[in-house]
């Protein structure tokens, strides 16, 4: 799996955007199933800002 983190399309704030990145990028470094870091971001999302967040993961998906 690749670890380049890019956010294609999103409602956040900048602020949120960077935060996701990081948080995208630590588990990238826990998990190697795309699915797992996408339930990682959620849970991390939720947790400190609130539900609900969706996120996807995957370099095939939107193309």
């Amino acid at each position: 799996m690749s670890r380049r983190v890019s956010v294609r399309s999103s409602e956040m704030t900048e602020d949120k955007q960077q935060d996701a990145i990081a948080v995208t990028m630590e588990a990238l470094e826990l998990y190697d199933i795309e699915k797992n870091v996408a339930a990682h971001v959620k849970k991390v999302f939720d947790r400190k800002y609130g539900p609900t967040w969706h996120c996807v993961v995957g370099y095939q998906f939107g193309r």
